[in-house]
């Protein structure tokens, strides 16, 4: 029997390493998502219950509500607000709209693991850059690979899996020397979990570059990751064209009415905030009596290395015969790490017990 064909590209798009945790009964302590530990406010749980009762219609496909509660958060135009299936759906629509053979990416890595599919499902050329000795964006060497046929460069800040950050001063150089017909695309996923800027800032650097997207996400501060809702912030023309080529209806009716309500509850934002910065003192300070290194998270994890004397995979399948989920280092780009969300206290206590008894 002849198979059914293919695009050849198929084989060049990496597979997600999601976590190996979803059919579990929920004993484990899953510290592996990056997920917040909280789940939806009770406001928020109310607006997405009296959603449920128009199932039977199609969602908005101009997301109406959700698009004008984040306009007014950011004091922007609502014209200029692409709202998706959580933030990867944006990226992937950006990359469907402005990537093709021929054309490039940059970005650095380790980052981001939706990153290297972008220029594989696309056909475009994808040119990672290594991050500076502190695991942070070297922008000086991403600068230097831009060229004619570069379409975006994507900065991941605070970094996904190095939980580093990067001043957003040093973002606005880049943006002023970069030729214009470059997207940058600021992904910032955990920027409301940093202390080391005002989320705020990122959104002034739209207003003096017409080039920038900012992409954020419900999934994690927010806790509505089941819900999947993410919106990015640029120009009106960078939100037609990824809308036109995505499916239509595409954010369900549910996750609008939850994340348009989620976003008014930003004293509960500063409150989680307050509590990961605590959890992240802990953790930290904690591994760090066990000799074990982290990089300056701003993030809700850490990036541990254990070590060359340690081997990730038996602490890895260690931690999870203890109940105790991490992500492994070499699944997002570089070995003998460990990259571990932080939980409630409680978990994290488990989290640091269990890794007393594989040390």
């Amino acid at each position: 029997m002849t198979p059914i064909e293919f695009n050849r590209r198929i084989e060049d798009i990496p597979a997600y390493p999601a976590a190996e945790t979803y059919a579990n009964d929920g004993e484990l302590v899953k510290l592996a998502s990056n997920e917040a530990p909280w789940g939806p406010l009770e406001a928020v749980q109310e607006a997405a219950a009296r959603a449920l009762t128009t199932l039977n219609r199609y969602p908005d496909p101009d997301k109406t509500l959700m698009r004008r509660r984040i306009a007014e958060r950011c004091d922007m135009a609502p014209g200029r607000v692409a709202v998706g299936n959580g933030s990867c759906e944006i990226l992937l629509a950006a990359a469907e709209a402005m990537l093709e053979p021929g054309a490039e990416i940059v970005y650095a890595w380790p980052s981001f693991s939706m990153y290297p599919h972008l220029a594989a499902m696309s056909g475009a050329r994808g040119v990672r850059v290594p991050l500076d000795a502190e695991s942070r964006h070297d922008l000086e060497a991403m600068a230097a690979e831009v060229n004619h046929a570069t379409r975006i460069v994507l900065i991941c800040n605070p970094n996904n899996p190095t939980a580093t950050a990067i001043a957003p001063d040093a973002i606005d150089a880049l943006l002023t020397d970069l030729p214009r017909h470059v997207a940058v695309i600021l992904d910032e996923a955990y920027v409301k979990f940093s202390l080391a800027q005002d989320p705020d800032e990122s959104l002034d650097l739209l207003r003096r570059h017409s080039n920038l997207v900012v992409l954020r996400t419900f999934s994690k501060v927010y806790g509505l990751c089941g819900l999947r809702a993410g919106y990015a912030l640029g120009s009106e023309q960078f939100r037609l064209a990824v809308d036109r080529v995505r499916q239509p209806f595409s954010v369900n009716t549910p996750a609008q009415a939850a994340a348009a309500e989620a976003i008014r509850h930003q004293d509960e934002v500063a409150r989680r905030v307050e509590l990961t910065a605590v959890e992240r003192l802990h953790v930290e300070s904690e591994l760090a009596e066990r000799g074990l290194e982290t990089t300056d998270s701003q993030a809700n994890f850490s990036w541990v290395a254990l070590g060359e004397e340690r081997d990730e995979a038996e602490i890895v399948s260690g931690l999870a015969a203890l109940g105790v989920i991490v992500r492994a280092g070499s699944a997002l780009g570089e070995e003998g790490r460990l990259r571990v969300t932080y939980g409630t206290r409680a978990e994290n206590d488990r989290f640091l017990s269990a890794l007393d008894e594989l040390l």
